[in-house]
């Protein structure tokens, strides 16, 4: 199996917030997730296939608004139908929370691990353009 990556990196908004304090919503990292996903399987299959299941996933440091957050995963092991998959995201620009200056923001020496998943995506057979000459899906 070729090493299949992807990564996603972006700009959490004030409209992600769902929390006091500009604090956003685990499931904002999931939602990430399912995006690289969606990436690794076009790689792989050239279809988007379908997110079957989450196996774990640990929320490991917060996220505010103005944070850049960059989501990764790659395929780990590839069955006739199903991907297994690994997902982080890491907090890699928070804002500096200078007073008088709103828009101040460090990029970190040290990207922080905010969250972390595995998961198993499904593209049925017939919809595996990579692998197949034809396509009915």
């Amino acid at each position: 199996m070729k090493n299949i990556t992807s990564l996603i990196r972006l700009r959490i908004s004030a409209h992600d917030a769902h929390y006091a304090g500009g604090l956003v919503d685990g499931a904002k990292m999931l939602h990430l997730f399912g995006d690289v996903a969606t990436e690794l399987l076009i790689r792989s299959d050239g279809d988007e296939g379908l997110f079957v299941a989450y196996d774990n996933v640990q929320f490991l440091a917060p996220v505010y608004a103005g944070d850049y957050i960059e989501a990764t995963g790659r395929i780990v092991t590839m069955g006739k139908t199903s991907r297994t998959m690994e997902f982080e995201a890491r907090k890699v620009i928070a804002p500096a929370g200078v007073a008088g200056q709103a828009s101040a923001a460090d990029v970190l020496a040290e990207p922080i691990l905010v969250c972390k998943a595995s998961g198993t995506c499904v593209v049925p057979a017939a919809c595996q353009r990579i692998a197949h000459a034809t396509v009915t899906c």
